[in-house]
């Protein structure tokens, strides 16, 4: 029944973000692109720290490189859109940073970890900071073109087919990710979570587990940097800051951490919350806290546990 139940939930909200375009003006649309974006995100991070124990501050990185490398190749290489290339080498260049960081942080205790992984993150700020003749230094790389994909008849540059571009590559992400936390690996994950000690007593590797997981959410955070440079049309070192991962950690614990759609749901929160409250007042991050410490204290799991408590009801 509950399986129906979420089957049902699920058919609708899909429903309802096929009938964006039509329905809301552009403006809207393109903030609902923006919401799927962040979703893809913030639920590469929930890999990271609702399955497998880790929370990153440094999260920001792997978007962050693969919109640099995206931005480097579509201004400086190519001279334009070469989508297939991009797209491949952003989410690679992603993993492969992971890859590199993964070998020395994950070999770390939590605290030292969040600290460690955190420090390397802002080390690439620096770099795209600093590296004025190839990342454009804190004046970003504008001119990001959008693909025109003219073989399936999009024109990425219209918000209508941007927004069904996203939508598409939301969808396989959030099918991938529910297969990786649904299989073997995803519960071996969430046993190290429980307990290191036991899984390594059963005989797991528990760093090649963690350095897994490690990589594979970067995959995902790497997608949701070339939709977002492509969806910016440009980049800057705020893409790799320490806000930008404060703000995924945030929105998977207001989700619901360890539940793979609660970030979506935190990421909604946020990104809503950033485009309108922040138009009345330079302090919306005030009202954001006060959101977080009200989530904490009436919904401790997050809203989507809160919602799914109260569908039962």
């Amino acid at each position: 029944m509950k399986d129906k139940t979420g089957l049902v939930v699920a058919l609708v909200l899909f429903a309802c973000l096929i009938v964006v375009p039509p329905l809301l003006p552009t403006f809207y649309t393109g903030l609902v692109t923006l919401i799927l974006i962040f979703a893809i995100f913030a639920m590469s991070l929930d890999i990271l720290q609702g399955y497998t124990g880790l929370a990153s501050l440094g999260h920001a990185a792997f978007l962050g490189t693969a919109a640099y490398v995206v931005a480097i190749l579509n201004v400086k290489v190519f001279k334009g859109p070469h989508f297939t290339v991009e797209l491949i080498a952003g989410i690679l260049s992603a993993a492969f940073v992971a890859a590199i960081f993964g070998l020395f942080v994950l070999r770390s205790r939590q605290t030292y970890f969040l600290m460690i992984l955190l420090a390397s993150s802002m080390m690439l700020w620096g770099i795209a900071f600093k590296w004025r003749s190839l990342t454009g230094g804190d004046d970003g790389l504008p001119g990001i073109a959008r693909p025109n994909l003219s073989a399936i008849h999009l024109n990425l540059a219209n918000t209508t087919h941007f927004y069904y571009f996203v939508l598409l590559f939301f969808l396989i992400a959030i099918i991938l990710m529910y297969l990786v936390v649904r299989s073997s690996f995803g519960h071996t994950l969430m046993g190290i979570r429980e307990s290191e000690t036991r899984m390594q007593a059963l005989g797991y590797n528990i760093w090649l587990q963690k350095y897994l997981a490690f990589i594979v959410s970067s995959v995902f955070a790497g997608l949701a940097g070339v939709l977002l440079v492509y969806y910016n049309g440009f980049v800057s070192p705020s893409e790799l800051h320490l806000v930008l991962s404060a703000e995924a950690l945030i929105m998977v614990i207001l989700g619901g951490s360890g539940t793979l759609f609660g970030p979506a749901i935190g990421a909604a929160i946020i990104t809503l919350i950033k485009n309108f409250v922040s138009g009345y007042t330079e302090h919306w991050m005030i009202i954001l806290g006060a959101i977080y410490i009200a989530t904490v204290v009436l919904a401790p799991q997050g809203v989507y546990r809160l919602i799914k408590q109260l569908m039962r009801k």
